[in-house]
């Protein structure tokens, strides 16, 4: 009896199947293996204790002060107001646009897309110094600015421009596809049967995406609270007013106090272990995104 034909998928290539993934000779998976392993303790484990080890280097009580001082505080709590004024801001675009683009067809579509990935070409120094020209005081908008009391370069206001600048891809990015590959016919089916725009985006569309949308404003949280170019150039380096944590670490390097710098950077890096927990939980929740 012969055996049937495997159906061609894509460019006439047949599925691949499970035991066609793990048909490499053993010393070709373990050459694998080793080496992913061995990148990954070099680059992220040992980099992750040597910055706790240093972090602790000089006592727990040294470390507690050193997070726990006016300045680091002050910049933990810029940090975290960045990250609450941008992320909803960034989602929110980030779905409106991926929306608009994937059910929608419009004039300047593909210059939008053009756009959402701009931040991703461009350096985020130079991003930082095009915000300085815009809104520093020696510009035309800036200078007016200035004489009506509002101050965006050297302050708070000109942080979150820069940080929602670098951050606008990574919502947009991951629903772009997601949607794509969903379609609309759910949306179709409840709109004929009754269901208005709103009920139908609240009932259908947003249960259909929620770990997609979920998983990208993980990934934007994460940017927005380690992002140090753009934010560099446009906060000033002002102690207790415009440094971030990353800011504040450089600051503490730079003078030679690398306990207490590294002690900050491990709170980033706890940060960064929860981000990297947080996305593995939405993609074995959401089914590895498929």
């Amino acid at each position: 009896m012969t055996e049937p034909a495997v159906p061609a998928v894509g460019h006439g290539r047949a599925p691949m199947t499970r035991s066609a993934l793990v048909a490499d000779p053993p010393l070709v998976r373990w050459s694998v293996t080793i080496v992913a392993l061995g990148f990954l303790g070099l680059f992220l484990f040992l980099p992750l204790v040597a910055i706790l080890a240093e972090a602790f280097a000089d006592g727990w009580r040294a470390y507690v002060q050193a997070i726990t001082q006016p300045d680091a505080l002050s910049a933990f709590r810029l940090t975290t107001l960045t990250a609450l004024v941008v992320v909803p801001l960034n989602t929110a675009f980030g779905l409106a646009a991926a929306w608009a683009l994937v059910h929608h067809d419009f004039r300047g579509k593909q210059a939008l897309l053009t756009l959402i990935d701009l931040p991703f070409a461009v350096s985020p120094v130079i991003a930082g110094l095009l915000f300085v020209l815009l809104f520093g005081a020696n510009s035309a908008l800036g200078g007016w600015l200035v004489r009506h009391g509002v101050t965006i370069i050297f302050a708070a206001p000109g942080i979150w421009l820069a940080t929602l600048f670098v951050t606008v891809p990574f919502v947009a990015r991951e629903l772009i596809p997601l949607m794509q590959e969903q379609g609309a016919e759910e949306e179709l089916a409840a709109l004929g049967l009754g269901a208005g725009p709103w009920q139908t985006f609240w009932r259908v569309s947003l249960p259909k995406i929620k770990w997609g949308l979920l998983y990208g404003a993980i990934l934007l949280n994460a940017r927005a609270i380690g992002e140090f170019g753009a934010v560099s150039v446009v906060s000033g380096h002002i102690r207790g007013e415009t440094n971030t944590a990353p800011l504040h670490v450089e600051i503490l390097y730079n003078e030679y106090a690398f306990s207490a710098a590294f002690a900050v950077a491990s709170v980033l890096a706890l940060a960064a272990l929860v981000t990297l927990v947080a996305r593995a939980v939405v993609e074995w929740r959401s089914g590895g995104l498929a």
